[in-house]
C-alpha cells in the first residue's frame, strides 16, 4: 500500500466519523418553517444534499481519551470565501438559514429555560446535547475532516452566536465555548493535533472545552499573563490560575494561554485529567448558566506537541481578536432581545390612562436602543468580513468591542429603567440580561468565531 492510499484510507475515516451528527443539523435546519417563510427551501436542500455527500459519522465516546485513530500528511485549513469586490454585509442564502433555525431554537428552548439556568448556575444536559445536534462545534472544522461549511466564515459564526444569545446569553456561552476549540484547531492545529482532537468536535457528543485567557487580576490585560509556561526536555511545565471558564467542572479539553518563557503569549491545548490540574466554581454576576469556574495549573506538564500554532505572536493576537468577535456576537443577541422586550411591553403597560409608550421619553429610549443595536451590528459584521477576506482587521475588532460593551450594558441599562420596578425583579428577564451585557467588556477567549 502506498503513502498516498493511507493518507486517503485516513481522510475517509475521518469524513465517516461525523455523518449522523451532520445529517441530523442540517435535516433539522431544512425542516424548520422559516426555511419556507424565507422562500430558502431550494438552497436548503441543495445545502442538505451537498453536505450528505461529505460527512459521514462520529460515535459517541464514553471515558473520554483524546487519540488519533489514523495520522495525517498534513493540517487541513478551511479555504476562504471569494469576496465579491463589493462591501456587502448580507447575509447569504445558507447563513440565514442557519441563523432562523438557531434562532428558532434559542427562542423555544434556551429561552422557557434560562432563569432556572442562570438560578442553577448550569444548564440542563437535554440543552447541551440538542445544540450538539445543531453541529455548531464544526462550523470551524475543515469539511474534509468532517466540518459542515466548506468555506472560513467568521461572519457564519458571529450570526449563529447572535441568534442563540437572543435565547440566553450563559446557555449560549456554554454551548459555543466547545466551538471555540474547535475552530482555533481548524485555524492552528497542525496534523497531529487536528488527528488527534478534531474528530471529537464532529461527534454526537463534543467534549466540554474552552479556550481559557482570563485571569483573575483587576485590569486584565491579555498580552501581559501570569500564568507562565516554560520550557523543558520533554515539553512544557505550565503553572497560573485562569478565571470564568465555562463548564469548568466537566471541562475535557482546555486551549490555555500563558507567557512562554518571557518571549510573549502563545496558546498550549491542556487535557483537564493532566495532573496538577484543580478546578473550583467561580459563578459571577452575569453568565450564570455557564457554571464558570477557576482552574488552577501547577507543575503541570505538557509533552512538546501541546503547542499551537508554534508559539507565534500573530496567532495568538489573532485568536483574542476572533474571541472579542465571539463576545460581541453574544451581546448583539442579547441586546436584541432586551429590544424585542421592551417594545411590546412599553405598549401594553398603562399609566395615567394611556400606555406609557406615548411619553417621548419613553418612545425616544426604545429608539436609541434600536440605533445603537444597529450601530454594534454593522460594526461587529464588518471586523468579521474583513476577517474572513483576509485583510487587517484589528482596528475594526477594536471598533465593534468598545460600542458592544459601552452601547450593550447602557442598552441593558435601559432595559431595566424601561420596566421600572418590573425591570428590578426576577419575574421578567430584563434584569438578567443586564447582568449578562455587562459581561462583554469584561471577558476575554473562551469563543473564537
Amino acid at each position: 500500500m502506498t503513502s498516498n492510499d493511507v493518507t486517503t484510507d485516513s481522510d475517509k475515516n475521518i469524513a465517516e466519523r461525523s455523518m449522523s451528527v451532520g445529517l441530523r443539523a442540517l435535516n433539522r435546519f431544512a425542516s424548520s418553517p422559516v426555511v419556507d417563510r424565507l422562500g430558502l427551501r431550494d438552497p436548503a436542500e441543495r445545502f442538505l444534499h451537498g453536505a450528505s455527500k461529505t460527512t459521514m459519522r462520529t460515535a459517541a465516546t464514553a471515558g473520554r481519551t483524546f487519540a488519533a485513530a489514523q495520522r495525517l500528511t498534513r493540517p487541513a485549513r478551511q479555504p476562504r470565501a471569494e469576496g465579491s469586490g463589493l462591501f456587502d454585509l448580507r447575509p447569504t442564502d445558507e447563513q440565514q438559514m442557519l441563523r432562523e433555525s438557531v434562532r428558532d431554537f434559542a427562542l423555544s428552548e434556551l429561552r422557557p429555560a434560562a432563569q432556572a439556568a442562570d438560578d442553577a448556575c448550569a444548564v440542563p444536559p437535554e440543552l447541551l446535547a440538542q445544540s450538539a445536534e445543531l453541529g455548531l462545534t464544526m462550523v470551524g472544522v475543515p469539511e474534509e475532516l468532517g466540518g459542515v461549511v466548506e468555506q472560513r466564515s467568521a461572519v457564519t459564526a458571529v450570526l449563529l452566536g447572535e441568534a442563540l444569545a437572543q435565547g440566553d446569553m450563559g446557555i449560549a456561552l456554554a454551548c459555543l465555548a466547545p466551538a471555540g476549540v474547535s475552530t482555533a484547531l481548524g485555524l492552528w492545529g497542525d496534523a497531529d493535533q487536528q488527528a488527534t482532537y478534531l474528530p471529537e468536535f464532529v461527534g454526537d457528543a463534543p467534549p466540554a472545552a474552552a479556550v481559557a485567557v482570563l485571569e483573575p487580576q483587576p485590569l486584565f490585560n491579555p498580552f501581559a499573563l501570569a500564568t507562565r509556561a516554560r520550557r523543558t526536555a520533554g515539553g512544557f511545565v505550565l503553572d497560573g490560575v485562569k478565571s470564568f471558564v465555562p463548564r469548568a467542572a466537566e471541562a475535557e479539553l482546555l486551549i490555555v494561554a500563558a507567557a512562554l518563557d518571557d518571549s510573549g503569549p502563545a496558546l498550549f491545548l491542556v487535557e483537564s485529567k493532566t495532573a496538577g490540574i484543580g478546578i473550583s466554581p467561580e459563578p459571577g454576576m452575569g453568565v450564570r448558566a455557564a457554571a464558570t469556574g477557576r482552574v488552577e495549573f501547577e507543575d503541570v506538564k505538557l509533552p512538546a506537541g501541546a503547542l499551537l500554532g508554534d508559539g507565534a505572536a500573530e496567532v495568538y493576537s489573532e485568536c483574542v481578536a476572533l474571541s472579542r468577535l465571539g463576545w460581541c456576537s453574544l451581546a448583539l443577541g442579547t441586546g436584541r432581545a432586551v429590544l424585542d422586550y421592551v417594545i411590546p411591553y412599553v405598549k401594553d403597560r398603562t399609566a395615567f390612562g394611556e400606555p406609557i409608550s406615548n411619553r417621548q421619553a419613553v418612545a425616544f429610549m426604545v429608539s436609541n436602543i434600536a440605533i445603537e443595536l444597529e450601530g454594534m451590528r454593522l460594526a461587529t459584521y464588518r471586523a468579521a468580513a474583513r476577517a474572513d477576506a483576509g485583510k487587517p482587521f484589528a482596528r475594526e475588532v477594536a471598533l465593534a468591542r468598545r460600542l458592544c460593551s459601552e452601547r450593550g450594558m447602557a442598552i441593558g441599562s435601559d432595559g431595566v429603567q424601561l420596566l421600572g420596578g418590573h425591570g428590578y425583579v426576577k419575574e421578567h428577564p430584563v434584569e438578567r440580561w443586564y447582568r449578562d451585557l455587562r459581561a462583554g467588556g469584561l471577558m476575554e477567549g473562551v469563543l473564537v468565531v
